[in-house]
């Protein structure tokens, strides 16, 4: 039977694998959160107006492509 005698434990499998996976892992999270605050924050800057809806509810249809005029509109 084989020695298996080129074991290491700082190598690419041991501790040096598991925190180069760690050190990863956590940046695509602070960057993932960094991209939802952003994206959270200019929707926050750019509300919408609902007036369009409640003005006339009374044409709206149950299957048109006219429906599209009554879709909340960005206030600009």
């Amino acid at each position: 039977m084989a020695e298996n005698t080129n074991r290491s434990v700082f190598g690419l499998n041991g501790v040096t694998g598991m925190l180069i996976a760690t050190v990863l892992l956590l940046s695509i999270l602070a960057f993932l959160t960094m991209w939802g605050l952003s994206v959270q924050q200019k929707s926050a800057q750019n509300p919408y107006d609902p007036t369009p809806i409640t003005s006339s509810l009374d044409n709206v249809k149950m299957i048109s492509k006219d429906n599209a005029k009554f879709a909340f509109q960005p206030v600009k």
